[in-house]
């Protein structure tokens, strides 16, 4: 087993304690910017985006029938809340940034950590934040295309331009980051309750579409039944949720986080399941389920029905709101990078803070690289699938280690506490989205996954186990360290 004891009997106070006294001269630390309003905005802000506007297509076509699609919207949603009440202890008793990479460091060590920091650095958070570009590039391409579906080369120059604006905002200034992801939740929120009450007046004007969508004895007809399909439905929705971590990933820039946390999280993650549930129901107010699982934008298609000539509104506000989606994943995902390399398992200048603008400017402009090279041949719904597959393996190990800490661990301060029973079921549900795609329809892309996760034992054992550092990486560290400004950053605890 590779729990280590000594390690964790020092977690978290008396490790802490060790650290900060360490000799060594004071580095950079980046400042706590983010309240409850903030925390709040960055959760709900990152979730809400491109999934509620592109993945209700994918998830009825899955799910075979309304009502098993909104039966999916509820279960990811009261997933998202559990696995994020799970985090949430995990960040009272852990209270460092970097998320899952700092969660299965300290619980189980290095090297499966590395693992973790490897395919977040390198796949998670890059095919999100490209997914997440490719359906504001769409959104924002739509009206122009009214006929035909917006060209790939549009599209992919669209979704590039999205990174670099956002990933200028994120380099710029932390609180600026914050400040935007708080109007964009205020608009995006603006504009789900448009969808909402935009159904409730179609429906006030008829019942015949709700009867015959969402009627109970008829919802359920052509349901699908196979693991697969209820696995991949249930990915698109999580797709939606996607976010509900965030807060944990930057938990030395909370504010009060023993506090703010957990409530941030039942605040936002509440406001969000119930805006996801009143919006699918909106849609099939006004749409078939023909016509919702044949449009390539279903806020779109929604605007032309109810809006009439005024339904481009509703393509500018899925882009919009794609983009505050966009902002909250970079500015939570750049940390991982940061976080990783502090630790000493990626390269040291990606671990290092802009001595003037305090912001983790190395690591960001590193995340920026990889997403546009990710985004070069991916499409949406396949880069979903495969993040999800590779998103929920890592939750499992993570959740894995917090029902450690409860049984073996109990004496650790835990400001938040979940019953055990939460974690327990959390990780039956992402050991069943791992394997129900691959037990039930085996595809060569997982295997290519999974050999590239394992791929890091090459870097691994002589980057960071035996520590060889070829002396052209220290001269580029320090010339990069020079030409960007930046200078080592120490915990903020």
């Amino acid at each position: 087993m590779l729990m280590k004891q000594a390690y964790m009997s020092k977690l978290p106070s008396e490790f802490h304690k060790k650290c900060a006294a360490e000799d060594k001269p004071e580095g950079l630390k980046i400042k706590r910017e983010i309240g409850l309003i903030g925390g709040i905005a960055l959760i709900s802000g990152t979730m809400i985006g491109s999934g509620i506007f592109m993945s209700p297509q994918f998830v009825l076509s899955y799910a075979g029938s309304p009502g098993a699609s909104l039966l999916i919207w509820t279960i990811s949603g009261i997933v998202s809340m559990l696995a994020a009440l799970c985090y949430t202890e995990l960040g009272t008793i852990i209270p460092e940034s970097g998320g899952d990479f700092i969660y299965i460091l300290r619980i189980y060590g290095s090297f499966p950590a590395f693992f973790a920091a490897f395919t977040l650095v390198l796949v998670l958070k890059p095919f999100a934040d490209a997914a997440t570009a490719i359906s504001i590039a769409e959104y924002a391409a739509a009206p122009f295309y009214t006929d035909c579906s917006p060209p790939t080369v549009v599209v992919k120059c669209a979704a590039a331009f999205s990174l670099f604006l956002v990933a200028i905002i994120n380099v710029l200034n932390v609180r600026l980051a914050i400040r935007i992801q708080v109007i964009f939740l205020v608009a995006k929120v603006l504009a789900l309750t448009t969808i909402v009450v935009g159904g409730l007046v179609k429906l006030s004007q008829s019942t015949d579409r709700i009867v015959e969508n969402l009627n109970v004895e008829n919802s359920f007809t052509g349901t699908q039944f196979s693991l697969s399909t209820f696995g991949m439905a249930f990915s698109q929705g999580l797709w939606s949720y996607s976010g509900w971590f965030s807060l944990s990933y930057v938990t030395e820039e909370l504010k009060r986080p023993e506090v703010n946390l957990p409530r941030a999280v039942v605040i936002a993650i509440s406001l969000v399941t119930t805006l996801y549930l009143l919006v699918n129901v909106s849609y099939l107010t006004v749409m078939t389920p023909r016509e919702l699982m044949s449009s390539t934008a279903v806020a779109v298609t929604w605007g032309n029905k109810v809006l009439g000539s005024w339904g481009w509104i509703m393509s500018l506000a899925a882009a919009l709101s794609a983009f505050g989606s966009l902002n909250g994943t970079f500015f939570s995902g750049g940390r991982v990078c940061f976080v990783a390399a502090r630790e000493g398992h990626m390269p040291d200048i990606l671990s290092m803070a802009h001595v003037h603008r305090l912001t983790p400017s190395p690591a960001l402009i590193f995340t920026t690289v990889v997403s546009l090279i990710v985004l070069i041949p991916g499409d949406f719904q396949s880069i979903v699938n495969y993040f999800s597959f590779t998103a929920w393996f890592f939750y499992a190990i993570t959740l894995s280690g917090l029902i450690y800490l409860k049984i073996k661990k109990p004496e650790l301060p835990r400001p938040y506490n979940v019953p055990i029973i939460i974690p327990i079921l959390v990780l039956i549900a992402a050991i069943f989205l791992v394997l129900a795609p691959i037990v039930d329809s085996p595809q060569i892309e997982y295997l290519y996954v999974t050999l590239f996760i394992i791929s890091g034992v090459i870097v691994y054992i002589p980057f960071i186990h035996y520590k060889v550092c070829p002396g052209i990486l220290n001269k580029l560290t320090v010339f990069l360290q020079l030409f960007l400004e930046v200078a080592p950053a120490d915990k903020n605890l």
